[in-house]
């Protein structure tokens, strides 16, 4: 039975009532998310579907405020309700590919929960109050400010969520502001941020953010499998397909600086699959594509190019720089150790680097694969540059006159 008051001629709901409805429609769209969730399920859906959970309990546990359980149930609630906060605040980092660490939960909730715990919890409801708001306002706000540099940055239904994020964290930084000045106890507080102002604010963010879930968890799952179909299973390095395209795209945007291009081939590999077998033989590929990751810079490209064969774009290096690279990564190999400790095989390069008149990406290919085979020719396990002024020349004779 909801329990109502009659105060100036207005109808009011009493805090149970009010917390009564607010758990049976968070207890709505939690089932609504596990019935319309894929198969495959988003980071971002299962940060929301965990915090719609702890608002679930964090609520149930308030509706024992006056009981004999207030003590316990009090601080509880306070510290699932942060947590449940800080959860919308991760899966709105998953969107922009950050990552929150689940102890960091427990961290921004713990500091609510002693709060309140050393605050006479048994007979102040408002116990911890002031820690509890400040938190409740810093998860929200930062939650509105992960969706507002969401990506795609002009997506529409990201910033409608940053907005209403950021309208709930300003009514909570009022709603502190008003629990220091005025007290939990007084007239504009429990008029203006007591519990049934701030469940419909909690109502408006959770609807808006359950309605909005599906959208934004496909598009999440859309952007991995991209991602995966532009990886090579095995290394996690680019593909070829995939290279190729991001390569010409930033070769033209480096061309004021030009950039360096190196072809890398393992020395002998057949003879490591056929001696040590196939297991040993991808070791040697995963060892490599760790080599040249931890020796290039985020912005450089780095792809599988085909079997054993590898490549790389520099943009804005320099010839000898992207010689000394080659040289860095096989000093990289040659300290790992592959499957029974066993050397993992030295590879060739060929290097190639254009100025920036030059961005035909073909074109360095096989400046760098002619590189590539002569240090093959000459005994293999070396770094062969081909001169950029040549690669030029060469390029100029090879163009359609006009």
């Amino acid at each position: 039975m909801i329990a109502v008051s009659l105060q100036e001629g207005t109808i009011v709901l009493d805090p149970f009532s009010v917390r009564m409805v607010l758990g049976l429609v968070i207890l709505t769209l939690i089932v609504i998310s596990c019935v319309s969730s894929q198969r495959r399920r988003s980071p971002y859906a299962e940060w929301w579907r965990v915090a719609l959970c702890l608002f679930l309990v964090g609520n149930a546990a308030f509706l024992l405020n006056g009981t004999g359980f207030q003590l316990w149930a009090n601080p509880l609630g306070k510290a699932l309700v942060v947590a449940g906060t800080f959860c919308i605040w991760a899966g709105a980092r998953t969107l922009r590919d950050h990552r929150v660490h689940p102890w960091f939960l427990a961290a921004a909730s713990i500091p609510s929960c002693v709060a309140s715990a050393l605050d006479d919890p048994g007979n102040n409801v408002w116990s911890g109050g002031l820690v509890y708001l400040g938190l409740t306002t810093l998860g929200i706000a930062l939650a509105g400010l992960e969706l507002w540099f969401a990506k795609p940055v002009r997506s529409r239904i990201t910033r409608f969520l940053s907005i209403i994020a950021g309208l709930t964290a300003l009514y909570y930084l009022f709603r502190t502001i008003s629990f220091v000045l005025d007290g939990p106890t007084s007239q504009v507080f429990r008029a203006f941020f007591g519990y049934a102002p701030a469940a419909l604010m909690h109502l408006i963010l959770l609807v808006a953010v359950s309605s909005t879930m599906n959208t934004l968890s496909n598009k999440q799952l859309i952007k991995r499998l991209r991602e995966r179909a532009d990886r090579d299973h095995l290394t996690g390095l680019l593909n070829r397909g995939a290279f190729l395209e991001l390569a010409t795209r930033s070769l033209a945007d480096s061309s004021p600086r030009g950039a360096a291009l190196i072809l890398a081939d393992l020395d002998n590999f057949k003879a490591v699959n056929d001696e040590h077998g196939h297991a040993a033989g991808d070791s040697a590929l995963r060892a490599f594509a760790a080599a040249c990751t931890s020796s290039v810079r985020s912005s450089d490209l780095v792809a599988r190019y085909g079997g054993e064969e590898f490549v790389l774009l520099l943009p804005g290096a320099t010839q000898q720089r992207a010689e000394s690279i080659a040289s860095e990564i096989s000093g990289r190999l040659a300290a790992m150790k592959g499957p029974d400790g066993l050397p993992f095989p030295t590879v060739s390069y060929g290097v190639t680097s254009t100025g920036a008149d030059v961005q035909d990406l073909a074109f360095m290919i096989n400046v760098a694969d002619a590189a590539l085979y002569s240090a093959k020719a000459q005994g293999r396990n070396r770094v062969v540059g081909a001169d950029p002024a040549e690669a030029e020349s060469a390029a100029e004779a090879s163009r359609p006159p006009s």
